[in-house]
């Protein structure tokens, strides 16, 4: 998934300027949208004449240097095809433009921007820590400190020395984000693993924001750190033993993990071993240790079928075991209890069904059925404990927990106290343990971690993320169905709003939508949009075709030759919330990232006149031109999420919808477009093009603006936690006032 975002909360940036005041909504049925008044200077008259000056900033023109590609006997012309020359000097001094115009487009909105981070701020309990978790000697938690940008990781012994507290045994510190953040403007961290007696530790970090990370060892008896690393790792586990580490790197052009290798530590990694290569490259690498740390599973992955392969942590040397060969459009996944692998597969049914394998023989045509195909429940995943299984399904387009006994004594469904939410696992690294951990959200109520006993169902609460000054009772929230334009297909929408408002149209909306990659966006608490909120903005998440909040069908019904279902939904559903009264019709703010920014890109070119303001972060815009550059970060993947241009067929549908290549003269709502030169999932130039064509083209006086981040930053922006408020802050502010909303 190169475009789908690793967080889905509403990130922001700052807005301001003199230039940018309040202007006529673009929903007018004449296209004469009112321009918005410009400042004016006057200097010192002559004796014949005065002069008045407009200093209002001026947006980049970029230069066009025509660039043809000819497909299926239609030649296309690229007048931006330039702007890929990445560290070029024509092309950072056009990006320094835009940063300029940009700054000075949004000055005057400084005021608000500084209010909204203050108040985001203000409501994070700056100093705080996670709940430990227990894994085998020890408990691992993470905390954060006042002032602080990141993260530190940390554990202590389980078991305190007698008359020891466990709150005062002192913490070993495994990753202080914060010191690595000293000598790097981005810090990520990625993967983690642990030899099993907890003495070696293995981590990966990303310094680039490109999702480029190095692999890094410690051994954290003595404090030392080995002395190799090695670039582009995507996982790593331990073996048994601790000595032996396997890993998976990335292709260096496409960015597609594909190498499984075996290291020893200690020694040169010039000399490490090819474990298996993944030749196809519609598929990637990845793999993981089962909970029972018995098994390293292998698992070739495209969008539609996958291939699973075993290695023993006993013994890292041998030959990965196939499972079942790959076959086109079958998934299936494995864990491990006892002496079964249970198989999540979708063969025989969409939603997927439960499957068990022996150990000794996990071969396909052995496969006997333990939970059926179901058409109204999507079985998303299992995870296997030694006593019971927690099956993770989602009903009615929200998600459930189930527990099934191993031991034949029956199970049940977690019961979760809202009618709208998102529920998740959290770590539960212990295989031998009747506790189950998860975290628990809805809109109104901030992240929780459950402890649930499968045995007695007894529940504690572990932590509820602390907010300032907020309390739920002041906000409300339900789930609504949106009739698509075909007149049967219903579309859900969750809603958020403050407690006591009524659907009299007059409120103005924030919708939000994705719709790709059989993602469930999730109902999902977040305390910087309560900024919104408070002003009296009405949230919308529209879970529109291409997502997976309704199981398989619902993403097989929103991707490929279908994906303008996506589209038309997301308008559906605006227009359908004004007649419900939800919203005012001149006032829709409407926000998507990534495959969400494709979204986007799409409805302004249906429906400019719909939405007053729209938001399009680090937007997959550039379809055609993209995917038919097949040395680009896994586009040969993504064919079977969007298409092959290269199929008539294909490449007519993705025509159809590609933002960029359908940018028409004609009015536009007010926009802001964001990106980050380090991105790796959506390259930079797509927003860039898109930005410089719709200023070439669009026929409106409203404000266009592309903030880019030059320093260090990825698809979800900058690392640091109150970096990531201040662009939150920035959104909100630059939608706020197209709203008309200034304080």
């Amino acid at each position: 998934m190169r475009r789908l975002v690793a967080s889905f909360v509403l990130v922001s940036g700052s807005l301001a300027s003199v230039a940018f005041t309040s202007c006529a909504p673009a929903y007018q049925e004449s296209g004469n949208v009112t321009p918005p008044p410009t400042a004016s200077v006057s200097t010192t008259p002559s004796a014949s004449q005065s002069a008045i000056v407009d200093t209002s900033p001026k947006p980049p023109v970029a230069k066009k240097i025509p660039h043809a590609t000819t497909i299926h006997g239609v030649t296309l012309n690229d007048d931006y095809f330039w702007m890929r020359n990445k560290d070029s000097k024509e092309v950072l001094d056009y990006l320094a433009e835009e940063r300029d115009f940009t700054a000075k487009t949004t000055e005057s909105l400084t005021p608000l921007r500084d209010k909204l981070y203050a108040e985001m701020v203000g409501r994070l309990q700056q100093t705080d820590e996670s709940p430990p978790v227990k894994d085998g000697a020890f408990v691992y938690y993470t905390r954060t400190l006042e002032g602080k940008q990141y993260a530190i990781h940390c554990r202590k012994p389980a078991k305190p020395k007698k008359g020891e507290k466990l709150e005062d045994v002192k913490e070993e510190i495994l990753v202080d984000l914060n010191e690595l953040a000293l000598q790097n403007k981005f810090v990520s961290l990625g993967t983690k693993s642990f030899s099993d007696d907890g003495n070696v530790f293995a981590y990966t970090l990303d310094t680039t924001g490109f999702r480029q990370f190095t692999l890094h060892v410690k051994d954290q008896k003595t404090g030392k750190t080995y002395p190799e690393t090695i670039e582009r790792v995507d996982d790593v586990e331990l073996a048994a033993d601790g000595k032996i580490l396997l890993y998976v790197t990335e292709d260096a052009t496409t960015k597609r993990a594909n190498k499984l290798f075996r290291h020893v530590l200690g020694e040169d990694p010039k000399n490490d071993a090819l474990v298996y290569e993944e030749k196809d490259e519609r598929f990637d690498l990845f793999f993981y240790k089962t909970r029972s740390k018995a098994w390293f599973v292998v698992t070739s992955a495209s969008h539609t079928t996958t291939e699973v392969r075993l290695v023993s942590t006993k013994d890292p040397k041998a030959a990965p075991k196939l499972v079942a060969p790959r076959e086109n459009d079958h998934e299936y996944y494995l864990d491990h209890a006892g002496d079964l692998f249970y198989v999540h597969t979708n063969s025989g049914g969409r939603n997927f069904r439960l499957m068990t394998a022996k150990t000794s023989d996990p071969s396909r045509d052995k496969w006997k059925e333990i939970v059926a195909h179901r058409d109204d429940v999507m079985l998303e995943g299992v995870e296997a404990f030694k006593d019971h299984l927690v099956l993770k399904e989602r009903r009615d387009g929200l998600p459930r927990l189930r527990i099934t006994d191993l031991q034949g004594k029956g199970g049940h469904e977690v019961e979760l106290p809202e009618p709208v939410f998102t529920v998740s696992f959290d770590r539960n690294p212990e295989f031998d343990s009747h506790l189950l951990r998860f975290h628990y959200q809805s809109f109104v109520t901030p992240d929780s971690v459950f402890e649930d006993d499968v045995k007695t169902k007894a529940r504690k609460v572990l932590k509820v993320t602390k907010v300032l000054g907020y309390d739920a009772k002041g906000y409300a929230s339900k789930r609504i169905d949106v009739l698509a334009r075909d007149g049967k297909t219903k579309v859900p929408v969750s809603l958020l709003y403050k407690a006591g408002t009524s659907p009299d149209g007059k409120h103005p909306l924030f919708l939000v939508g994705y719709g790709s990659y059989g993602f469930p966006y999730p109902d999902s608490f977040s305390s910087e949009r309560l900024s919104l909120v408070d002003r009296g903005v009405v949230f919308a998440l529209a879970h529109v075709r291409g997502g997976g909040e309704l199981g398989k069908k619902w993403h097989d019904d929103g991707r490929m030759l279908t994906k303008a279902h996506t589209f038309t939904d997301f308008i559906d559903v605006a227009e359908a919330l004004v007649t419900q009264g939800w919203a005012a019709r001149d006032k829709i703010a409407a926000n998507g990232k990534s495959a969400g920014g494709l979204l986007m890109g799409a409805i302004v070119n249906l429906r400019p006149d719909l939405f007053r303001v729209v938001i399009a972060d680090v937007p997959f815009v550039d379809v055609i031109n993209t995917m038919l550059d097949e040395t680009l970060p896994l586009t040969v993947g993504e064919f079977e999420e969007w298409g092959n241009p290269k199929k008539k067929a294909e490449y007519d549908v993705m025509m159809s919808y590609s933002p960029y290549d359908n940018v028409a003269a004609k009015p536009y709502p007010t926009m802001l477009v964001k990106t980050s030169y380090n991105d790796s999932q959506v390259m930079y130039w797509e927003p860039t093009k898109w930005v410089a064509k719709l200023r070439a083209m669009k026929t409106d006086k409203n404000p266009l603006v592309l903030q880019i981040n030059m320093d260090p930053a990825g698809h979800g922006g900058l690392s640091g936690r109150y970096d990531h408020l201040k662009e939150v802050a920035f959104d909100e502010s630059f939608a706020l006032h197209a709203l008309g909303i200034d304080e």
